[in-house]
């Protein structure tokens, strides 16, 4: 699976956005994120793929580290960043159709 965001085409970027619209933030991490925080994040990226996830810390430069090290601990890639909320994209394919987010918009 691409890491990063240029591997990924934009048709499909622009497809996890919009779907990632409504979303709510699941998975939030402080200023020093926990073991138990990335085990929830690894979690619901397994159940749903696509997840949003709240990032409580001001500074943007401690901010923009985080998630970067959050979506490497993770193996996900970033799908879009606004303010503290970013969009973290994983594929699963043994991904329960009723949890997962791409696949109940499909």
């Amino acid at each position: 699976m691409p890491t990063n965001t240029n591997a990924l085409s934009r048709t499909f970027l622009k497809e996890m956005r919009a779907i990632a619209h409504h979303l709510k933030p699941i998975v939030t991490l402080g200023a020093e994120p926990s073991e138990s925080a990335f085990a929830e994040l690894d979690r619901a990226l397994d159940d749903h793929e696509l997840v949003k996830v709240r990032v409580n810390i001001a500074g943007r430069k401690e901010r923009a580290e985080a998630i970067e090290a959050a979506a490497a601990a993770a193996k996900a890639v970033e799908v879009q960043r606004i303010g503290k909320i970013v969009v973290l994209y994983r594929a699963n394919p043994d991904a329960r159709p009723e949890l997962s987010n791409t696949a109940r918009q499909s």
